[in-house]
């Protein structure tokens, strides 16, 4: 699809993004399909879109940035916290062994379920809850993505990574964020700081009251 294809060149590999297994499936993943159909003409411009539940579907750029800085490996586990429309959860099966995703908003988790079902990605199991304190009962998890906006690190997303494990989350105020990574040492969580973001607030028990 040539708009697919513009999307890889000038949001993407122009900014920096190189990993090739990150842009295969950015160029994969049909984002058409995960936006309102009333905006459907939009889905590959440069910018977040709303979505059901006044929500929003990340930048491409903010998408693919996210995803590599997870370091993906075939075969891995993968937490996501906001599932949303689906569409990082799609990115982030085509890379992943299996991803566990969960989302606070039921009609958003059903209409991610069905366009994963239509992609016919199988490798994901959903939840509808409270995804800020994570999902212990299937950790540890290779990679955790949280695709809202935090006060701060929770501390149950990094105890539930594996050894090696790599958490992106954006923290900060309720307006601006940045994007973090936090990797499991043997000696502890190293933390790094990465660009500035804006993300829907986290919602729930570790995230902001409401």
């Amino acid at each position: 699809m040539a708009e697919r294809e513009e999307m890889i060149r000038t949001q993407l590999e122009r900014r920096g993004i190189q990993a090739p297994a990150v842009l295969d499936a950015m160029r994969a993943v049909p984002r058409e399909l995960f936006v309102p159909e009333e905006i459907s003409n939009k889905a590959y411009s440069d910018a977040a879109l709303p979505i059901e539940c006044e929500q929003t579907i990340s930048q491409p750029y903010i998408v693919a940035r996210m995803t590599e800085l997870l370091e993906l490996e075939p075969g891995q586990r993968v937490l996501e916290i906001g599932t949303g429309s689906g569409y990082q959860t799609a990115i982030l099966a085509s890379l992943a062994g299996w991803v566990y995703t969960i989302e606070w908003h039921l009609k958003l988790l059903n209409l991610a379920a069905d366009r994963l079902e239509r992609l016919e990605q199988t490798n994901v199991t959903f939840r509808c809850g409270d995804g800020s304190p994570g999902w212990p009962q299937q950790a540890p998890y290779d990679a955790i993505m949280v695709t809202a906006g935090a006060p701060t690190v929770p501390e149950p997303l990094q105890e539930q990574l594996a050894p090696g494990g790599r958490l992106v989350i954006p923290v900060g105020g309720m307006t601006n964020q940045t994007m973090v990574r936090v990797r499991r040492t043997e000696s502890g969580f190293q933390r790094e700081d990465h660009l500035s973001c804006r993300f829907v607030k986290l919602v729930g028990k570790e995230g902001w009251s409401d």
